[in-house]
């Protein structure tokens, strides 16, 4: 009995052993008639554009300050009460204008007494004269003496001179009273008045009684490093300067034509400070504001690409180009960015495609297709 229940194991074993083998070579065949996986056959769609030669411009950029062409302190002139305010704080005055009134009545009375003086001098001077020619008769028929026409004489001298001197009173009293009257003497934007009616206006004040700015045209102020000032007074000579300022937060910028470089340069910075003019008609240029500035030199025709197309690494800068429909790394060397353009020193030539948007789906050697046909066929 012992001896059947282990020829009934071992015959047991046996086929659990060939079982186990069967379906070891059965998963091992699996195996081995299984496809070895493909290379990536992805096409991936992307946007492309050509690289074109353009007219590109040469700028310097900079941050600049507005400034005033003219600003005045209004002052008195004489003193004199305010009688009156004429204009309202902030608002646009013209040259001419009337911007306070003064109290004139003293120096109104005070006309009228030299007036009345003059009249008197004149009439003396008529009775002088008078006086001389009846003298001057006598004298000659011996009917009085020398010295009484010489006193007459004297009085008509007196008399003239009088009248003189109080017309050149006259005339620096009416000076005076235009003083009373305070115009502007500048077109512009005027500040808050300092003063109001009823308050007694001073020469000796230091404040003003307010401010004139001129608005427009107004100056924009910057700086560019010494190294550029050969082209930039080219420029200006060629008449090609222009300047483009934009206030942060402003939707449109102002334009304006370089007209000054200033005769030194900063020892300690380098740099040479440089003013337009700037037409300003809608007083976006208010003065003391920051404005970021855009010079513009000349223009030269370059090789270009959207800065869309320009990736980084820590290689430098590359390109995805098309070609045959397959996306290809090239680095590339970018001179500068203008207004979303690229100029291109080297790695690029004139009608290569290159990829402006789908890059991050990119590898080298990945099969592309162009979205909706923009730079035409990729075709070498």
């Amino acid at each position: 009995m012992k001896k059947l229940t282990v020829v009934v194991g071992v015959v047991a074993a046996f086929a659990l052993a060939g079982t186990g083998v069967f379906f070891w070579n059965g998963s091992s065949s699996q195996k081995a008639a299984a496809p070895a996986p493909r290379g990536d056959q992805r096409v991936v769609g992307v946007t492309a554009a050509k690289a074109s030669k353009q007219s590109v411009p040469i700028r310097l950029e900079s941050l600049g300050t507005v400034t005033t062409m003219a600003s005045v302190a209004i002052k008195a002139r004489v003193d004199s009460e305010i009688v009156a305010v004429k204009f309202e704080d902030g608002a646009r005055v013209k040259q001419g204008d009337v911007l306070f009134v003064l109290d004139s009545r003293a120096i109104e009375s005070e006309i009228k007494r030299v007036q009345a003086v003059i009249t008197g001098a004149e009439a003396q001077f008529e009775q002088a004269s008078r006086d001389v020619e009846r003298y001057a008769d006598l004298v000659t028929k011996n009917a009085t003496t020398v010295v009484t026409l010489n006193n007459a004489q004297t009085q008509v001298n007196i008399s003239r001179a009088t009248a003189d001197s109080n017309r050149a009173t006259l005339e620096g009293l009416r000076v005076q009273l235009s003083f009373c009257t305070i115009r502007a003497p500048i077109s512009g934007r005027i500040s808050m008045a300092n003063v109001k009616a009823g308050n007694i206006a001073r020469q000796a004040d230091t404040a003003p009684l307010a401010t004139i700015n001129q608005l427009a045209p107004i100056y924009v102020s910057f700086t560019v490093p010494q190294r550029s000032l050969p082209d930039v007074r080219a420029a200006i000579s060629a008449e090609t300067a222009s300047l483009r300022a934009v206030v942060p937060g402003a939707d449109a910028p102002e334009t304006g034509q370089v007209t000054m470089v200033e005769n030194t340069v900063d020892p300690a910075t380098g740099m040479a400070t440089v003013r337009a003019t700037m037409p300003n008609p809608n007083e976006v240029l208010w003065p003391g504001t920051l404005v970021n500035t855009a010079l513009t030199l000349r223009a030269e025709s370059r090789i270009t690409i959207p800065a869309t197309a320009l990736q980084l690494s820590q290689a430098g800068s590359f390109v995805f180009v098309i070609k045959d429909n397959v996306a290809t790394v090239r680095p590339v060397k970018i001179e500068r960015t203008v207004d979303g353009v690229s100029v291109v020193e080297s790695g690029i030539a004139e009608g290569d495609v290159v990829v402006t948007d789908g890059q991050l789906l990119l590898s080298n050697g990945t099969r592309v297709t162009i979205r909706g046909g923009g730079a035409g066929k990729a075709e070498s």
